[in-house]
């Protein structure tokens, strides 16, 4: 079923949510780390993000399917490297979705006084579990909502600001300035200004995740939109505040920051409104985790990564069986943690950090790897190293100001990747039981011989999976990649070559040599050769597809098409995008 596509603002609004209600907290994690040079710590992260808007736009202009991280390192390594990304991509947006229910819940409950804060977040996470449901187009008109609400209320906040600074002068100001630096210099106090205030950019990666639910050519206009609301907005709020209240009452403030800024310039009636807004906006991250982490997954489950039963789809065209392991997972963490947001805070810092770095580092590969792969900007090599060094550095500076964050990243990333690479590696284990249960069979025969049916069941709907190559008539090096890449990564032994041919050609023989040869080398895969007369077009891809039962994302070829766009693949041809 197709879905209608995403226009500027919709897309904007689904990841702006998530980058822009940073707001709420970065001016203050910026000022306590920095002190007084905390603007210029997120005027630099800024700059940054600046950078990144280049690597994004040309991975993404080269490789348009959702996945972020994932997509680009799938295509430029292997399964199993990309996995790793992914894992990083659903923990950040994990602990997101948590955070960010919670926070809004207590910035309501700072209103509303009345309900247990903890039974709240589950309740707003089950709302945006059913709103992602009714359909991503949907969602976004509850996101742009939000989104322009936050906007206007930020701008009132910076408007209030500026009328107290002009009634009161600049005598606060100047005493914060005369204070000594924080961590002992400038360079340092900015430095762990910079490690804390990259936390402010998150968000920025989500727009990757959904880019094919975008319209053509929304995706850098999404990058752009993004980059100014923060350019401007965060090193502003910072600069602003502390030309209104000394330095040494900004951190027993923190949790509902911007409101005590409204209430000092505004009055109550402001604190109110952006009380308001922060519960609106912190929603809003919420429903960008959803639907980045449905884009992603359901790329996993297309890439045979994960089972096929998640691409279930409902009336509306939502994958809903993705968007509820979201949900559980999500409560599951809410469960855990019992609303404690320490924990989850260690997992957001660095797994979002990690994130950004691997997206940069598939850059670096894209270029030395894809280099013909056509794309619609360019990156510079040193902008994506100076971008690749900035995120280590900001890695550092968190573990470095608090080490017991690394343990309890760890904590919930090494689960999270055993799983992941125990999909990846299924069919050796499911040979490892069989041969286990054979062993045992002597004494256990009746059960084991059961269990030995049902795996073998099982293996054998793994390697009847059909993994397709479209050819123009390669040679034998080139084919025993095809193979080689199909022993790595899949789990089939079932494989098409395909020749489309028109009516006059016929196939050629050193090639049909060379399959014959190919085809006793690798005696365990059930190669077969097909020919098919006609146009090589979008159109015969789909109704090969639904022919033979096989997601697009299995049909490679050797050389790009001129008649419909392409994406490389892992073999050094393309994927199809129709």
């Amino acid at each position: 079923m197709s879905t209608k596509k995403l226009s500027e603002w919709y897309a904007t609004a689904i990841c702006g949510n998530d980058i822009t209600s940073s707001c709420l907290y970065v001016s203050a994690l910026a000022i306590v780390a920095a002190g007084q040079y905390a603007w210029i710590a997120l005027l630099m992260v800024a700059a940054v993000l600046f950078l990144f808007r280049k690597i994004y736009g040309e991975v993404v202009g080269a490789l348009p399917l959702n996945g972020g991280a994932y997509n680009v390192l799938l295509n430029t390594t292997t399964k199993s490297n990309a996995s790793i990304a992914a894992c990083l991509t659903i923990l950040s947006y994990m602990a997101t979705a948590v955070i960010s229910s919670s926070e809004a819940m207590h910035y309501l409950h700072h209103i509303l006084p009345y309900f247990n804060v903890n039974i709240a977040t589950f309740v707003l996470l089950l709302i945006f579990l059913g709103l992602t449901i009714l359909g991503i187009s949907e969602s976004a008109v509850v996101a742009l909502i939000i989104f322009l609400f936050h906007l206007a209320t930020m701008g009132l906040l910076i408007g209030s600001c500026f009328f107290f600074v002009w009634q009161h002068g600049f005598s606060i100001l100047i005493d914060n300035f005369h204070l000594p630096a924080r961590n002992g210099s400038i360079l340092t106090a900015i430095f762990f200004g910079f490690s804390a205030a990259m936390l402010g950019i998150s968000g920025f990666e989500s727009s990757s995740n959904f880019v094919e639910e975008q319209e053509r050519g929304v995706f850098a206009k999404t990058l752009r939109n993004m980059w100014i609301a923060i350019s401007v907005l965060n090193p502003m709020i910072a600069f602003l505040v502390i030309c209104i209240i000394p330095i040494s009452a900004v951190e027993s403030h923190q949790n509902s920051f911007l409101s005590y800024i409204g209430t000092l310039t505004g009055g109550k009636w402001l604190a109110t409104i952006i009380s308001i807004n922060a519960v609106s906006v912190l929603s809003g991250a919420v429903l960008t985790s959803f639907v980045g982490v449905n884009g992603l997954i359901k790329r996993m489950t297309l890439d045979r990564i994960l089972p096929n039963y998640f691409l279930k789809e409902n009336k509306r065209g939502s994958t809903y069986r993705i968007l509820i392991l979201f949900f559980l997972l999500c409560l599951s963490v809410l469960l855990v943690t019992t609303g404690q947001l320490a924990p989850l805070a260690a997992v957001y810092a660095l797994s979002f950090l990690t994130v950004m770095a691997s997206f940069a580092l598939g850059n670096i590969l894209l270029k030395l790897r894809r280099s013909r792969l056509p794309r619609p900007e360019y990156a510079k090599p040193g902008v994506v190293l100076l971008a690749f060094a900035a995120i280590i550095i900001a890695l550092y500076g968190n573990i470095m100001t608090k080490p017991q964050y690394l343990v309890t990243f760890l904590q919930y990333f090494i689960p999270s990747v055993l799983i992941i690479l125990a999909m990846l590696l299924r069919k050796d284990i499911l040979h490892f039981i069989v041969n286990l249960l054979q062993s045992l069979s002597k004494n256990y025969k009746k059960y084991t011989l059961t269990r030995q049916r049902s795996l073998y069941r099982s293996l054998k709907k793994l390697y009847e999976q059909d993994f397709v190559f479209f050819s123009k008539g390669d040679d034998i090096a080139t084919l025993n990649k095809v193979m080689m890449y199909l022993h790595e990564n899949e789990v089939t032994n079932k494989m098409k070559i395909v020749t489309v041919l028109h009516e006059a050609q016929q196939p050629d023989p050193k090639f049909l040599a060379d399959f014959d040869t190919l085809d006793r080398a690798y005696p365990e895969v059930d190669m077969e050769y097909v020919t098919i007369l006609g146009d090589f077009t979008p159109e015969l891809v789909e109704e090969l597809s639904n022919k033979w039962g096989i997601p697009k994302n299995f049909m490679f070829i050797s050389s790009p098409g001129e008649k419909f766009s392409y994406r490389v693949d892992e073999l050094g041809g393309v994927r199809l995008i129709l």
